[in-house]
């Protein structure tokens, strides 16, 4: 009589296979969040700011999950380095988006810090340093910074000198609206200088 042979059962695939790592409730595992919420906060205890909480209002962890459930929210740990953590009770999704509107708004507010070059030779005229002085003038009242540079091709770097009073010239002739935030200095063949509007932080 022949005997029929039972199929081996599959073997389970193991962590750390090809197969994606899923959460307890069969969802895939997403990105983490910036913020630990509700079960994630780890704290025996919490200090609660916001909207409908008592100031310095300091309860135990099960307390906060309990409060938060009531109002249908998350308990949030945004200060996670307190001595107790801080946590605010919100929609957590709502408070995701309003930090990133508040990071959008600071970066919107900063400063730009432009920077616009003028090139001279160590013996332009004053045809045309007049010229880039007037193009310097309307750059800085736009509040942009100024770099004047004087070029020495091959042997002009004779002329380092007369180069450094052409920039001496140039920032006196804009000490009005300019302040000099670097002194000339020699940069191989060229000679820079700095120059920021008055009132304008470096």
């Amino acid at each position: 009589m022949a005997i029929t042979q039972k199929p081996f059962p599959p073997r389970p695939v193991q962590n750390g296979g090809n197969k994606p790592q899923q959460g307890m409730r069969g969802k895939r595992v997403e990105k983490e969040n910036p913020n630990r919420i509700n079960d994630e906060i780890t704290a025996q205890t919490v200090r609660l700011v916001g909207e409908n909480v008592e100031p310095n209002t300091v309860v135990s962890l099960r307390e906060a999950l309990a409060m938060a459930d009531e109002m249908e929210l998350d308990l949030i740990e945004i200060s996670p380095k307190a001595d107790p953590p801080v946590c605010r009770i919100a929609d957590y999704q709502k408070f995701l988006y309003q930090q990133k509107r508040k990071a959008k708004e600071i970066k919107a507010k900063q400063v730009k810090i432009v920077i616009k070059e003028i090139r001279f030779g160590p013996q332009t005229d004053d045809h045309d340093y007049n010229f880039k002085l007037k193009h310097a003038e309307n750059f800085i009242k736009e509040g942009a910074k100024v770099k004047a540079s004087v070029f020495f091709r091959g042997r002009s770097i004779v002329f380092k000198e007369q180069g450094e009073i052409l920039l001496l010239r140039f920032a006196t002739d804009l000490e009005e609206i300019a302040k000099v935030e670097a002194m000339p200095k020699l940069d191989g063949k060229k000679m820079n200088m700095i120059l920021a509007p008055k009132g304008t932080k470096k």
